[in-house]
């Protein structure tokens, strides 16, 4: 068979069927006899586009009606074919083709004829949509304007809406496909300001049958003149498109696309960088340089991202890019130590050239008319009537303008990253709270690189670099890691036999190399400690326990210590310190007083003491401006206690003499005015006054500690302690009178609340020391004690005082003293006082005598305190055989007490009414009860305790909500006898006698109740007949 008569040839034999037009003239079976009247009537009116488009319709109807049912294994041909497959179909679009193109013959410009045209075309080419783009393209027809301007969206929208079930083959249809591009042609040419007409053209570059003569070249040109011609607030609808072409292209041509549009709108890049890192090959270089470039304009609020990262979210996302393709994204060592030493030769060059060439600066007066014209900075001479801003003047800044170019962030630049130099400019001096992360990130660059050694040094550095304990603990982590790994790989290369039968192997280097290894493992594990306390003195030079802490670490070293006591007292500024200062430099001294640390073996110092080193350097402490007074105090202490412990004791009296200097006018020196130097402020140091008292008290004469204290009174800065040490040490020296007057000073200078304390000792120590002897100058210290004593502290002056006048005075007086000390103390203190008054005068004059004190304590303690005094005080008339005195007395407590609450109390008269009373007198009780209850019962807490119970109470109430609804009624009964009658209780007594029978929960009879109907009074005493 010869190739003109192949199956092939007559496919390609079938095409064009639309170029050129087909008319009845070339295709006379086009116009059936069926359309005649049609025809005659476009004739007739042929501006009818009404018609013209009821023609087509008609058209349509009638092929689809004709069209053969599609087998379901479609045929080779069919497949190649597609939807020109069969007879009635290619009839059919010459058809619809003659009748479009006469339509728009005279329609031209109609957008309707054209999109119906183009679509007809694209049906017969394309084949159908996937039902997928079906829905696709209904729900984005259904959004609104903002859609139509969303690249991003419009994007997703060209994935989903531009899929196809078949299409006639690229090959065999080549010239059908070239007349449906020149159809688009000439409706892009003719509706060219209208973007639909643009998105349906290029929308058949996307079917993947489209001819490749086409697909690349054409459609790149194609989509630029779109973007040419249609004004830029419809862009947005092609770039959609346009960067959908350039991911399906691929290769430079797409990449080159995607640069334009980012430079335009860089809200898609990280899309376009997962694409990057996604496409086959990948391109990890150009999306690096992109990642860094979205980092640095974040960083200067110049890009928000769409997914929501932070600026060092970016650059994070940029360092692991780095760290998963280091091999070929980044330099090496030797290119980055290159580069870094070009760049560093020229900023040595400029700087050095901007010295030499900087003029001497010079000022020259500015005026108009004589008048100084100066804005935002210096004069600088202006011309007449006009006044120029100055470029750093605020009014003249502009907004955010881009970054400058470089090529680390040019994509199109293939020259590989200085990574070490981005993290260090754009990293750790940007994100210095993040540095662990940055250093870590840096040094595993490095690792997958194969540079070890540049890995470790990495890592040293950021050790020495952080100033967090975080940061420390990632680096150190991943560095102890990283050594791990090394240690372990070279043991397992060695112990491979296949290394060790393999020639190139040199076992003998690789052990030494895991010796080098572990001695540095070793040795990074020994240096934690010292490392991580270097970290926290970086954060803060100024913390004095990370120095002493510092100094513990070197332990035996004593070379290290001094330098490290040396360092620490140069670096740290006292008035910025973080704690006490002092210390560092007392124990500086003593480390020399000592002799330095002591041998483990023998416990003795290793070198002789130095006290001469010791002195200077509390010398220079002395002299150091600390935050507060008491820590210089402490230093001239810490340096006489020095010179204690060496027995040099009349050196510690002279510089306790030098510390304690006093200025000739001390009046005009505040001891809290900060402003004020510590050792100006020294000598009002109670501390250190106090020091030299106890100083001179153990070394020095009485004298010498008299002058002392009288200094430290004079001063006005003796506490209550300073006086009664003072007092303590005139009286173990037999200085009474003196001592006692010390206290007398004291009481003068104190509130009366700290003198209190005072008047306590000294009065008792007046009392130990005379006793009666001086009995009328005890009584006058006394009542200058109490004269201005607040009622709160003068309770156990009272006592003391009552006390001595029954040991040494009169009873009377005694008494006297405690009726004043009732009526003074606080109301606190009143129940206890009438009590030792009651009890005095029980034993001084009996019980009758203390009816008045008595009656006075019930008019004068509160409510709570007079019920207990009342059960005291009928118990005494019970005693004394009063018994209607103590039942009156019971009634007027019985005002206070809650029969619900102090039970006791009722229980208590109950009792006595059993022992002593009648049946009248015990009535009288419950009556005086259920008066009580039902005063107390209008208390809002008691209402509030009654319907709690009766809101948890059923329709038929227990037998405790009948008591709680009526408590007397329930204590009657259990008296009496149960609600029967038949049982008796035995707890009653035995002369009352019930006259209920069934009682109900008040109390009240049943049968009485029920036999009257009236409503029953739950307070009601019953009475026999009888009683009356």
């Amino acid at each position: 068979m010869s190739a003109e008569d192949s199956p092939l040839a007559s496919l390609f034999s079938r095409f064009p069927l639309t170029f050129p037009i087909p008319t009845p003239l070339t295709h006379p079976h086009l116009i059936s006899a069926s359309d005649l009247s049609t025809e005659e009537d476009l004739l007739h009116n042929p501006d009818n586009l009404r018609s013209w488009l009821s023609y087509i319709t008609q058209l349509k109807q009638r092929i689809s009606a004709n069209e053969p049912d599609k087998p379901e294994q479609p045929s080779p041909e069919e497949l190649l074919l597609g939807p020109l497959s069969t007879h009635v179909s290619r009839e059919g679009l010459q058809q619809l083709t003659l009748v479009y193109e006469r339509a728009l013959a005279i329609f031209p410009t109609s957008f309707k004829l054209w999109r119906g045209y183009y679509n007809m075309r694209q049906s017969y080419v394309l084949g159908d949509l996937t039902p997928a783009a079906k829905t696709a393209r209904t729900q984005h027809a259904k959004r609104g304007s903002g859609f139509k301007t969303n690249v991003r969206e419009l994007l997703e929208a060209a994935e989903e809406a531009n899929e196809w079930i078949g299409g006639l083959d690229g090959i065999v249809g080549y010239e059908e496909w070239r007349s449906l591009i020149a159809t688009g042609e000439r409706m892009i040419a003719c509706l060219s300001h209208l973007p639909v007409p643009w998105l349906l053209h290029l929308s058949v570059l996307f079917h993947p049958k489209c001819p490749a003569t086409f697909k690349r070249t054409y459609a790149r040109r194609t989509f630029d003149r779109a973007l040419r011609t249609l004004p830029p607030s419809l862009h947005g609808r092609v770039w959609g498109l346009y960067l959908r072409w350039a991911e399906m292209i691929g290769g430079e041509a797409g990449e080159r696309v995607w640069r334009r549009f980012l430079k335009v709108d860089a809200s898609l890049t990280e899309r376009h960088i997962t694409y990057l890192l996604d496409s086959t090959p990948p391109r990890p270089l150009a999306a690096s340089k992109y990642l860094l470039s979205l980092a640095r304009r974040a960083a200067k609020n110049l890009y928000s991202s769409l997914e929501g990262k932070s600026p060092y979210q970016l650059f994070v996302d940029f360092l692991e890019l780095v760290e998963r393709y280091a091999d070929e994204v980044g330099m090496d060592e030797e290119q980055t130590l290159e580069l870094k030493a070009t760049k560093q030769a020229v900023v040595d060059e400029i700087s050095k050239s901007d010295q030499e060439d900087a003029p001497a600066p010079t000022e020259e007066p500015a005026s108009i008319h004589g008048r100084l014209i100066r804005i935002a900075g210096p004069p600088v001479p202006v011309e007449q009537g006009k006044i120029f801003k100055p470029k750093d003047a605020i009014s003249a800044k502009k907004g955010p303008e881009e970054l400058p170019y470089d090529e680390d962030t040019d994509p199109s630049n293939s020259r590989l990253l200085d990574v070490e130099g981005i993290v260090e400019r754009d990293g750790l001096e940007v994100y210095k709270d993040q540095a662990g992360r940055l250093w870590t990130g840096l040094a595993t660059y490095w690792i997958k690189r194969g540079e070890f050694d540049r890995a470790t040094a990495t890592f040293e550095r950021g050790l020495a670099a952080v100033v967090t304990i975080r940061d420390f603990t990632q680096i150190f982590d991943a560095y102890a890691e990283f050594s791990e790994t090394m240690i372990s790989t070279l043991m397992d290369a060695i112990a491979d036999e296949d290394n060790l039968a393999d020639e190139e192997f040199d076992a003998e280097e690789t052990e030494k190399e895991l010796d080098e290894r572990m001695k540095k493992f070793e040795e990074l594990m020994d240096r934690r400690p010292f490392i991580l306390n270097e970290v926290l003195l970086r954060r803060n030079p100024n913390e004095v326990v990370e120095w002493e802490k510092r100094i513990a670490l070197f332990g035996d070293d004593d070379e290290k210590v001094v330098e490290t006591y040396v360092k620490a007292l140069d670096t740290i500024n006292p008035r910025k310190a973080t704690g006490p200062l002092y210390p560092l430099y007392v124990n500086f001294a003593k480390f020399y007083e000592e002799g330095g640390s002591k041998d483990p073996e023998s416990g003795e110092p290793r070198n002789e003491p130095d006290l001469k080193q010791a002195r200077k350097i509390l010398e220079r402490a002395a002299k150091v401006p600390y935050k507060s007074v008491d820590e210089l105090a402490e230093v001239w202490c810490e340096w006489a206690e020095l010179e204690l412990r060496n027995e040099n004791y009349d050196e510690a009296i002279r510089l306790m003499q030098r510390a304690t200097t006093i200025p000739r006018d001390p009046k005009k020196i505040n001891f809290y005015d900060e402003s004020l130097s510590p050792q100006q402020r020294l000598f009002k140091s109670l501390k250190i006054w106090s020091f030299y008292s106890d100083l001179e008290e153990s070394i020095g004469s009485v004298e010498t500690t008299k002058v002392v204290y009288d200094k430290i009174m004079e001063l006005k800065i003796a506490n209550a302690q300073v006086i009664v040490n003072y007092a303590a040490f005139l009286e173990e020296n037999k200085y009474f009178e003196e001592s006692f007057k010390v206290y007398e000073r004291g009481i003068e200078l104190f509130h009366p609340s700290v003198a209190f304390e005072i008047w306590n000792i000294y009065l008792s120590k007046f009392v130990k020391r005379y006793g009666g002897k001086k009995l009328e100058r005890a009584r006058d210290l006394f009542e200058q004690a109490l004269e201005n004593c607040p009622p709160k502290f003068c309770k156990p002056i009272y006592l003391l005082y009552g006390k001595l006048e029954e040991e040494h005075g009169l009873a009377k007086r005694a008494m006297g003293i405690y009726d004043r000390a009732c009526a003074t103390v606080q109301d606190s203190d009143k129940f206890d006082m009438f009590t030792i008054y009651i009890a005095k005068a029980t034993a001084n004059f009996g019980l009758p005598a203390t009816r008045p004190i008595y009656e006075r304590a019930l008019e004068s303690l509160p409510d709570k305190q007079t019920s207990e005094m009342c059960k005291r005080f009928a118990r005494m008339e019970r005693k004394l055989g009063e018994i209607d005195r103590a039942r009156a007395i019971y009634a007027h407590a019985s005002q206070f007490c809650d029969p619900r609450v102090d039970a006791e109390f009722w229980e208590e008269w109950n009792l006595f009414e059993v022992d002593t009373g009648s049946e009248d007198t015990f009535r009288e009780m419950l009556r005086i009860k259920r008066a009580v209850q039902a005063a107390f019962n209008t208390e809002t807490s008691f209402i509030a305790a009654q319907t709690a119970a009766a809101a948890k109470g059923a329709e038929k109430p227990t037998d405790t909500a009948k008591d709680a609804a009526d408590p007397m009624a329930a204590m009657e009964r259990d008296l009496s006898g149960s609600g029967t009658g038949t049982t008796k209780k035995t707890g009653g007594p035995a002369f009352v006698a019930s006259t209920l029978k069934n009682q109900n929960a008040h109390g009240i009879d049943q049968a009485e109740d029920e036999g009257e109907g009236e409503v029953a009074n739950p307070d009601a005493i019953e009475m026999d007949e009888d009683e009356f």
